[in-house]
């Protein structure tokens, strides 16, 4: 007898797929991200004022700002997370969900950070050059 496929069966299964692919990305990303905080917050600030994104008069105090947003973003929860990118989610095509964080960070708080004189370039150079940076620890 011929065994009847329900083609909604495969396509949920694949989604799901997804789905766990996804929620692991992004476990290991936030996990990477909070153990190399340290590294990541002094290459990502020198990389900002590189690119002449941020202007600011003490560096350590903006590494320590973004060191501790690499460190807090494990222990949000994912609507927590979700809600924080949604101005910018739509911003490329596959984003990378630490680097989307930290640019709705640099453009939404950092910006009125007592220590940062100015902050220049539109949502996609921000988060191209936050990205640049952390996608060394997005896994392939």
């Amino acid at each position: 007898m011929a065994r009847h496929i329900n083609p909604s069966n495969s396509t949920n299964k694949t989604i799901d797929a997804i789905d766990r692919k996804r929620d692991r990305e992004r476990l290991f990303l936030l996990k990477k991200a909070r153990e190399n905080s340290s590294e990541l917050s002094v290459a990502l600030v020198q990389r900002l004022l590189d690119q002449h994104i941020i202007e600011t008069n003490d560096v350590s105090a903006i590494q320590e700002s973004l060191e501790k947003q690499l460190r807090a973003m494990g222990d949000l929860e994912e609507f927590e997370m979700r809600y924080k990118i949604a101005p910018i989610r739509n911003l490329t095509q596959d984003p990378n969900i630490a680097s989307l964080f930290i640019t709705q960070f640099i453009i939404e708080n950092l910006i009125d950070h007592p220590n940062i004189q100015d902050i220049f370039g539109d949502d996609l150079e921000v988060y191209r050059t936050v990205d640049s940076i952390l996608s060394a620890i997005r896994p392939r």
